[in-house]
């Protein structure tokens, strides 16, 4: 039998989010399947507490494999593309080690499935691992209905190769907070194939922005040639479902969320667009605006309720100018950096 898996990318900045999803998917998927944890960087005091202190959770440690990926995706948005010259255009993560997300393709499960850190699971994932018989890569985002600008490829550019339609193209399009894949799909030489195209053959062109996993992570999956599943494409209406906590509406039924339309199951609640500043100053006791914090507080605190901010409080004028100055001037870093 394949053995499968869930893995998630964290270091000690999000970890009261990796808590969260921890909790989350012991209740809400299940307290049996192991769980492997992807070294963002290398603050892990906390993390590796963590990991030690729960039966099922390890922590990702092949830094060949590790160094292996980030030295492909620092080589492919070193190219020359025109995406990049302009400095503006840069994503906010910029230099980020996002790309070890994609150490699962070598990892220690057969299946899988990859979660965010900033999400909390919401159901059992049977359903994946039944697409993953037929499918290698399962998604369940609405990626699909962007427009052109913002879409993670180039659609005009491909187009003009000839390989792919508009219409082929849309329906390829994810992101890169959930997904279900096998280990193996992507060998060292076909990344060196990848690479060939991306950089030689200027296919980099094909992705359009620069410094961001899931766009390149399209742009694989595109290539690859491989058959792909997104739960929102799928016919079953049942299966098309909202995920994004600050663009969704969801019912919450026994601390478990459920699209509102048809209270139909989610996979996930994606907390996209907050910081980790922001949930870290939650769980202290502030009052941050955070759409569905009160779930988010009962999985953090699941197994610490004493620990639980009895009533959040508004921050103090001083703290709010601080908190302003910072993102101002994180902003401004990345925008002339």
């Amino acid at each position: 039998m394949d053995c499968f898996g869930i893995y998630t990318l964290a270091n000690d900045v999000v970890f009261d989010q990796l808590v969260a999803l921890l909790n989350s998917i012991e209740v809400n998927v299940s307290p049996d399947i192991p769980i492997c944890i992807i070294p963002y960087d290398d603050r892990l005091d906390l993390v590796r507490q963590e990991v030690n202190a729960r039966k099922n959770v390890i922590l990702f440690d092949n830094w060949e494999v590790i160094q292996r990926w980030e030295e492909f995706a620092h080589q492919v948005w070193a190219a020359p593309s025109s995406k990049k010259e302009n400095k503006l255009s840069r994503s906010s993560w910029y230099k980020s080690h996002l790309q070890r997300k994609f150490v699962v393709f070598e990892g220690i499960f057969d299946k899988f499935v990859f979660y965010d850190s900033d999400s909390l699971a919401m159901k059992p994932v049977n359903n994946l691992i039944h697409k993953l018989e037929t499918y290698d890569f399962v998604f369940d985002d609405w990626e699909h209905l962007k427009d052109k600008p913002v879409a993670a490829l180039d659609i005009s550019v491909i187009e003009q190769t000839g390989l792919y339609t508009e219409a082929d193209i849309y329906s390829q399009l994810h992101c890169s907070s959930f997904f279900g894949s096998k280990r193996g799909l992507f060998t060292i030489k076909e990344i060196e194939v990848m690479k060939e195209r991306l950089i030689t053959d200027r296919e980099v062109e094909w992705i359009n922005g620069w410094w961001d996993d899931a766009f390149l992570f399209n742009y694989m999956t595109l290539r690859c040639d491989r058959p792909l599943f997104n739960f929102t494409l799928s016919p079953n209406g049942e299966e098309r479902t909202g995920n994004c906590a600050n663009a969704d509406p969801f019912v919450n039924i026994n601390n478990v969320l459920y699209n509102q339309d048809g209270l139909k199951p989610i996979h996930r609640i994606h907390y996209m667009s907050y910081s980790s500043r922001d949930f870290a100053r939650l769980c202290q006791g502030e009052d941050i605006n955070i759409c569905y914090r009160d779930e988010f507080l009962y999985y953090r605190f699941l197994k610490q309720p004493e620990q639980r901010p009895k009533q959040l409080k508004q921050p103090s004028m001083l703290t709010k100018t601080n908190i302003f100055f910072h993102k101002t001037m994180n902003k401004l870093q990345r925008t002339f950096r």
